[in-house]
């Protein structure tokens, strides 16, 4: 599979079986145990949906996958790959060991609906980038006030996670690099938008968007907003990044340092090699 390339996947109607993860609007009205909603939010699906087949194991399945149809960036001094935690960095661990090249985290939050958080109306990352999902708003009748509400707690947890996830670190040079965004699934699309529009705000000078899974339907807005878009997974029928794995457990923020960390220490072990060899 060449780099840019995506598999897409389309499957029969089968029963839901997880909206853990990033829920797309589809996926919300689906959920018989959704609450709340606007005036202006439709009605749910009459229909009975299956639990779908699981694709990958866990999120280091699906990052070892994704990093076997990255070989072009492997080895390259001007590659980064920027994760977005949490559940983002397991996957481009993976990507970033098999590449051989640095790991970095791009913290960006999700503006979840006051009814239901997984359902994402924007997202906020760093440098005062917001974006606003109007489907998603206009759909369930969200105001601005609720929206302002929201993303004031959220820059609050983005600020915190950011001093717990670099410490004395400082931020990866972004600056004339090939960026890969990676995560371990797309729904909506607003926080993969908003990390696409941090990246560009630090002058990166390629950014291609990787993932596991996304749907067909954001996959196209990834296309126009990055650069590239690598993807193994884009089914016609999504619901939650969650249903297309076995293990969706939540990452921590412990094991955020931890993945971050030992990334930080075979780079420095890889650059130290480099040099005796020269």
């Amino acid at each position: 599979m060449k780099p840019t390339e995506a598999t897409h996947v389309k499957r029969q109607s089968q029963p839901l079986y997880s909206l853990t993860g990033g829920v797309t609007l589809a996926g919300y009205l689906a959920d018989p145990t959704k609450s709340g909603g606007g005036s202006a939010a439709p009605p749910a699906p009459k229909r009975q949906i299956k639990p779908t087949a699981m694709i990958f194991r866990d999120r280091t399945d699906a990052g070892q996958r994704l990093a076997e149809t990255l070989g072009a960036y492997a080895n390259r001094t001007d590659v980064l790959v920027l994760a977005l935690p949490r559940g983002g960095v397991p996957v481009a661990a993976e990507v970033a060991q098999k590449l051989n090249v640095p790991l970095d985290a791009l913290v960006v939050r999700k503006l979840g609906v006051p009814f239901h958080a997984e359902l994402g109306m924007g997202a906020i990352a760093s440098g005062g980038v917001r974006i606003v999902n109007k489907e998603v708003v206009d759909a369930l009748g969200i105001d601005a006030d609720a929206i302002e509400t929201v993303a004031r707690d959220e820059q609050r947890e983005l600020e915190r996670r950011e001093k717990a996830y670099r410490g004395d670190v400082p931020p990866p040079k972004v600056e004339g690099k090939t960026v890969v965004l990676v995560d371990d699934g797309i729904a909506t699309g607003s926080t993969m938008l908003a990390a696409i529009k941090a990246a560009r705000q630090l002058n990166a000078a390629h950014i291609l968007v990787a993932i596991p899974t996304v749907a067909a339907s954001t996959y196209e807005k990834m296309r126009v907003a990055a650069d590239d878009v690598v993807a193994l997974i884009v089914p016609e029928e999504f619901y939650a990044v969650g249903q297309w794995y076995e293990n969706f457990a939540q990452t921590t923020d412990q094991e955020v340092r931890q993945f971050l960390a030992e990334a930080r220490q075979r780079q420095l072990a890889s650059t130290k090699h480099e040099n005796k060899a020269a």
